[in-house]
């Protein structure tokens, strides 16, 4: 089906903040290929608590049935990425937005005690996944209808700027995804098109608790959030509402840009 009505794209979309933007950018008018590896593949080293599922990403799905498309995709593999973006422009026709949200938290000990297979995971889904995600669909949005029209949001994470106690391949991974988007936006100059970072801070999700769950010393996932200025826990949907913006017309002055959407952490 070919149509004038945008649609998008969007990995880790099972639950969290993947979930919460596929929710987001439909109320929004969007049609939205979900994404998300479900437990497929390799269960990265270091991950100490269970991946989305199948059954998870299907309602999110259900939710829209019409406008949502479930696509069971891992991340790492590149293949697997060019064929969920076949299957996005054979349902919908164009491909104008993309948000690479699919992620993952482990950690737990100093830099010197990290084994190197759980830095390679954190590299693998949350940079080579974002870096993946670009090189499958930027082409695309780049030859479709309305090339200065689309968006590419990659969500960091207040970790991409800063070192986190015990957290330091993840805080690796995360610079990563911002060097990737700075870089990929001096790519796109001249197109219109626009590459943003969105850094989330602690916000309501599995990840979130399962960060929690590193520390001896920290009973409650909300006391993740006392670093942030707000002091209180991020919703997913106050995320989701951000990256929404990234990805409008008027979210074209963000390009390059690390959009900070952590509540004033560290303050």
């Amino acid at each position: 089906m070919s149509s004038g009505e945008r649609a998008a794209l969007v990995t880790g979309a099972a639950r969290g903040v993947g979930a919460a933007t596929v929710r987001e950018l439909v109320r929004r008018g969007y049609r939205v290929s979900a994404i998300d590896g479900c437990g497929t593949g390799a269960v990265p080293s270091g991950v100490r608590y269970p991946l989305a599922s199948q059954a998870e990403l299907d309602a999110v799905a259900a939710t829209d049935p019409d406008r949502i498309l479930p696509v069971v995709c891992d991340v790492r593999a590149p293949e697997q990425l060019r064929d969920a973006v076949e299957r996005t422009l054979s349902r919908f026709g164009r491909l104008d937005a993309v948000v690479a949200a699919a992620g993952i938290i482990a950690g737990g000990r100093p830099q010197w005690e990290t084994p190197e297979s759980d830095v390679r995971s954190l590299l693998e889904v949350n940079a080579l996944g974002v870096w993946n995600t670009a090189a499958a669909t930027v082409p695309v949005m780049l030859a479709g209808p309305d090339p200065a029209g689309c968006r590419f949001v990659a969500v960091a994470s207040a970790a991409g700027e800063r070192g986190l106690f015990h957290l330091a391949g993840y805080a690796a991974s995360k610079h990563a995804v911002i060097g990737i988007v700075r870089g990929l936006s001096a790519d796109l100059v001249g197109t219109g098109m626009s590459a943003v970072a969105v850094s989330p801070g602690a916000t309501r999700t599995e990840m979130l608790t399962a960060t929690a769950a590193l520390y001896d010393d920290i009973d409650d996932p909300a006391e993740l959030a006392a670093h942030q200025g707000l002091r209180r826990v991020l919703e997913p949907e106050e995320i989701a509402a951000t990256i929404a913006f990234c990805c409008s017309a008027e979210g074209a002055v963000l390009n390059g840009s690390v959009v900070r959407a952590e509540g004033g952490f560290g303050t």
